[in-house]
């Protein structure tokens, strides 16, 4: 069963590349989820501008909002399958974007005054469904804004992909970046933030070597669990004959 798991992945992505993929999304998920069950009753600051209070509620842009996880789970897939060196640089550096952004969701938790939603309609419902689940915490920098930026800039310097997708990326993030806005999910100053983080990070990892420690511990750990086994039962049996 283990060995058809494996096969599996492996039409798609090397293994190790599988689990530092699916560990991006649970560390995500669990930084999100405990700076808000540690700090959610703590003092929280509001970093809105006047130029932020101009800023027009537009419920369609929801859409954008949520739609972007598609472009998300796209784009990490194709990073995932980039060279071992690139694709780890760049899981590296995702990593260490969400230890700054826990860092300093407890240091200095931030909160916004959201808009009364008036009327009905699809759009105005999700609206409101969106402010029941997510609660004004966690805001500055914007995780929404930082990963899709990530998005972008992952494949920003590849040769391989083409010119078009590239372009194409960078207008999604910079759509979802409005679409935070005009949500009133976000203010301004949370999406600068989530874009120099990011920038910042992946710079970071791309010229210096801490991502190899990342890199030995998660090809270890593939060894561990998809070949050591194989490899004992064949030592024992060299050692039997």
């Amino acid at each position: 069963m283990r060995k058809k798991i494996q096969n599996c992945i492996e039409k798609i992505m090397p293994m190790d590349r599988f689990f530092i993929l699916i560990f991006a999304f649970i560390f995500n998920s669990m930084v999100y989820s405990g700076a808000r069950i540690i700090a959610g009753n703590w003092h929280h600051h509001i970093l809105t501008s006047r130029l932020d209070e101009k800023i027009p509620l537009i419920s369609e842009s929801l859409f954008i909002y949520f739609g972007c996880y598609i472009f998300w789970a796209v784009n990490y897939i194709i990073m995932a399958k980039q060279d071992e060196e690139k694709a780890y640089q760049f899981f590296f550096a995702d990593m260490i974007s969400r230890i700054i952004c826990f860092s300093i969701f407890l240091l200095f938790p931030t909160t916004n005054i959201r808009p009364d939603i008036v009327g009905g309609g699809i759009w105005n419902e999700g609206m409101r469904l969106l402010y029941r689940i997510d609660a004004a915490d966690n805001l500055f920098p914007s995780i929404h804004c930082l990963v899709s930026w990530f998005c972008y800039i992952g494949i920003r310097g590849e040769k391989k992909i083409p010119k078009w997708y590239k372009w194409t990326s960078c207008l999604i993030a910079v759509a979802v970046f409005i679409s935070t806005l005009t949500t009133k999910q976000h203010v301004i100053i949370d999406v600068i933030a989530g874009v120099v983080i990011a920038e910042a990070t992946l710079w970071f990892a791309r010229h210096t070597r801490f991502y190899q420690g990342y890199m030995r511990f998660w090809k270890g750990m593939t060894n561990r669990i998809f070949k050591t086994g194989g490899n004992r039962n064949e030592k024992c049996k060299e050692e039997y004959i």
